[in-house]
């Protein structure tokens, strides 16, 4: 392992001219404590960023390294041979170069706090845990691998239970079992033969996608249902959950229900409830303010079942007996070319909900199997992946006394429950597979519709809409915006402790009663199918999404239908739908709330003080803090939350438009938006929002990771320059760029000018293979009432479609 300061391009070209070296991939790490070696001349306490640079090697070519390194000591002049300069930048840079040991394989995964529990919870059971291995470049190679750690675990007294390798993701797992008195050994003493074998990249636990693991409190309401017309057509929308109880009253005829695996068997109706209600949010949205349900169905895969656990009722979770990668694998590539002998299952899904998440891998700065999976499938089979941004359903220290709780007004409760959110962000942060850049992570908000009925000795900490208590932080990879979006989550009340603490303490309070989301779930009488429940969190907000995304796709089929019949819309649905799904989104209130809460805090404080000993210019000190806001709030609430309507339909005083086209590397399209004249020398505020969405291929084992990077250029003529949300720069770290412009200055122009789009897109980890495909949504807007009719003016000047052509041009509305 080879660790640097700063970043080597190119690296692995060099590793692969030395016979023996095998490169096995890069790894970006923060937090590096400066030294006398290196350090920051301006800032001479700030913390360093660097990569880890990840080898296989064998003995020869290992000293051929180190005698270049030893070499380069002696002579910093020296020559090196061609192909092998890059080494010269890595040793300008080289912290250390050391051996991949037990610390990185089993310590740093947190596996060794999991099989403590699990030793203490049942000291006798047999452990079951995943090996992932270095990918080496051929089957060989692999096979000897798994052959030298499969001898070593069967040495330990255990054994493996299957093998998956997935070279679209440089994957190569094991899934092995020891029993209790090897754990317990490894516990005590890592540093045996299994842990120190050189073929293990990392040991981690499995079966940790778990929910449900609260028993419900209180009673259930009965839902009062009306006759509903059952859906057509084939499901757009899959789910990827626990078996719901598919004859409920309120599903009954509206799932497509797929157990191959017959995981059926293992579930009591009543331990039905995660599938159960996020199947219910996706058909019918939240029952607090009853909808239309969808008019098509959805597709549930089973991927999680109930746990040998003694709770009751049993939490649901992916068993511990399956590799989650190969199985979320197997379950996706059915979809869409079938298994054992058997044609595709619903080819025609194009959202895939995923409402859970691993509770023992928070996402620092690699990325996990999983969210590799989903990147590299949703190019494979084009698809998107909705997924939750994880829960942190745990208590929250204020940093308070008793007596100054007690004094608290609501404002100064919420303002300490906002600061002891953000001091402990890295302990909340996204839960795999959230990380994932090609799908949507979904956070939620403290919001729903539910009435308040009972309220015991709960607790609001929010006295208005914020971001959820529960939703995880992002940012993202590289710090890329994550979570994307926040939507409807419901209301986490709290409750003080039975023992109280110093300082102040509040835990969640559990219920099935309001408030939060209202969805259906088994009744606690058998044979009981008309029975609902509340809840809140991530994996509401979410599903509610992927609700969104089939209503969007109906709305983008009718589109292409009434306005370009000729095109075959495939190539361009995933990302239109993705595109859409951003689109209405801004902080707004929820933003403007947080921030001003954020600035009269000790960490708004904080935040002038640093900026104040890096710039001594009133305006970089401003750009400073500004910057610091916005990434507080971004890392919270990513674009923020979506007004879905906005994209779905225009009104007198707003158009919005769809755009698409594929582009390779070194290319771009430019689209022209015809501007209102009405709007021409007017003093009004009007707003410009530009979303621009793409699925990128991925390059596994570099850092950059992402194959193709897409961004917009918005020329307005001035008639709304500013930026509103998010950081410019950030927003084109991931696969969605979301840009709002404001402005209100009287602009002159004449009948005929435009704003122009200009899309585009270069290489970034690796060769674009192929065309990569984009959706782009973009409105332009004037405060409603005004006697500006942007929607007919833009929609009469519109040109005429013009096909994408190979060089620099026009994109097609």
């Amino acid at each position: 392992m080879i660790e640097t300061v700063g970043s080597i391009e190119n690296f692995a070209n060099a590793v692969k001219r030395i016979d023996g070296l095998e490169w096995m991939g890069e790894i970006e790490i923060d937090e590096i404590t400066p030294d006398e070696e290196f350090y920051d001349e301006t800032k001479p306490d700030k913390e360093l960023s660097g990569r880890l640079y990840l080898v296989m090697t064998n003995q020869q070519a290992l000293e051929q390294m180190l005698s270049l390194w030893r070499r380069y000591q002696e002579d910093p002049t020296m020559q090196f041979e061609r192909g092998l300069t890059k080494f010269r930048d890595v040793f300008l840079h080289l912290k250390s170069i050391r051996r991949w040991d037990v610390q990185d394989r089993l310590l740093e995964t947190g596996i060794i706090d999991v099989w403590r529990e699990n030793l203490e919870y049942d000291g006798d059971r047999v452990i079951t845990f995943e090996t992932e291995l270095w990918f080496r470049g051929g089957d060989e190679l692999r096979a000897a691998s798994a052959s030298h750690v499969t001898n070593l675990v069967q040495q330990a007294g255990g054994r493996i239970l299957s093998q998956s390798v997935i070279e679209g993701i440089a994957y190569h797992g094991l899934l092995a079992e020891l029993p209790a008195h090897a754990i317990r050994a490894i516990v005590g003493n890592p540093t045996t033969e299994l842990v120190k074998c050189e073929n293990v990249m990392f040991f981690r636990p499995v079966g940790q996608m778990v929910v449900g693991d609260k028993s419900p409190e209180g009673d259930v309401e009965i839902a009062q249902i009306e006759e509903m017309p059952l859906p057509t057509g084939d499901p757009v929308v899959a789910l990827f959950d626990g078996v719901p109880l598919a004859n409920h009253r309120l599903l009954a005829g509206r799932l497509v229900v797929d157990d191959p695996d017959n995981w059926e068997a293992d579930y009591a109706a009543s331990e039905r409830v995660h599938g159960t209600s996020m199947a219910s949010l996706i058909v019918h949205g939240d029952l607090n303010q009853p909808s239309t349900p969808l008019p098509r169905p959805i597709y549930v895969r089973s991927i999680m079942k109930p746990l040998n656990w003694l709770d009751t009722p049993r939490p649901e979770g992916i068993p511990e007996n399956c590799l989650a990668v190969d199985l979320i694998h197997r379950a996706v590539k059915r979809l869409f070319e079938g298994d054992q002998g058997e044609g595709p299952t619903a080819p025609q899904v194009r959202v895939i909900n995923l409402s859970i998440g691993d509770r023992t891998r928070q996402f620092t700065q690699s990325m996990s199997p999983i969210a590799r999976l989903l990147d590299w499938l949703s190019v494979k089979y084009g698809v998107l992946f909705v997924v939750s941004a994880g829960n942190h359903p745990t208590s929250i220290s204020l940093g308070v006394s008793q007596e100054e709780f007690d004094s608290f007004r609501a404002d100064e409760f919420e303002a300490a429950t906002i600061r002891a959110l953000y001091r402990d962000a890295r302990h909340r942060k996204l839960l795999s597979p959230a990380e994932t850049i090609n799908g949507l992570t979904v956070g939620s908000t403290h919001q729903d519709e539910s009435q308040l009925t009972y309220q015991g000795n709960r607790i609001d900490p929010f006295e208005q809409p914020l971001p959820s208590p529960v939703s995880a932080f992002g940012s993202g990879y590289r710090r890329a915006i994550k979570p994307d979006v926040v939507f409807f989550g419901g209301k986490q009340w709290y409750r003080l402790p039975l023992q109280p603490t110093n300082p102040v303490t509040i835990e969640p309070a559990i219920f099935r009663v309001p408030p939060g989301n209202k969805a259906a779930s088994p009744g606690s009488l058998a044979g009981e199918l008309d029975a609902t429940s509340y809840s809140c969190g991530t994996s509401n907000a979410t599903a509610l999404i992927s609700r969104a995304a089939c209503i969007c796709y109906d709305s983008l089929q009718q589109i292409f239908s009434e306005q370009a019949a000729e095109v075959d819309p495939r190539s361009y649905e995933v990302p239109l739908l993705k595109a859409m799904l951003v689109h209405g989104c801004s902080w707004g209130d929820i933003g403007d709330h947080l921030k001003s809460r954020i600035e009269n805090s000790d960490l708004g404080r904080e935040i002038r003080e640093r900026a104040e000993s890096l710039y001594s210019r009133p305006a970089d000190i401003s750009n400073e803090i500004g910057r610091q806001y916005k990434s507080l709030l971004a890392r919270w609430m990513g674009y923020g939350l979506p007004q879905i309507d906005r994209v779905l339909d225009c009104t007198d005083q707003r158009a919005t438009l769809l755009g698409y086209g594929e582009l390779s590397d070194g290319e771009a399209h430019v689209f022209r938006l015809p501007l209102p004249p009405s709007l021409s020398a007017r003093q009004e505020r009007r707003r410009l929002t530009v979303t621009l969405a793409w699925l990128s291929p991925i390059s596994a084992s570099t850092q950059k990771y992402r194959t193709a990077s897409l961004w917009f250029e918005a020329i307005n003529n001035g008639l709304a320059p500013s930026r509103q949300n998010a950081d410019w720069q950030t927003v084109k770290r991931g696969t969605v760029q979301h840009e709002v412009f404001e402005g209100q200055r009287a602009e002159p122009f004449i009948d005929g000018d435009v704003i122009e789009i200009k899309v585009n897109c270069r290489e970034d980890a690796g060769k674009i293979q192929s065309p990569v495909a984009y959706g782009l949504a973009v409105s332009l807007e004037v405060a409603e009432g005004l006697d500006i009719a942007v929607y007919n003016e833009i929609r009469t000047r519109i040109a005429p479609a013009i096909q994408i052509q190979q060089a620099t041009d026009q994109g097609r509305w």
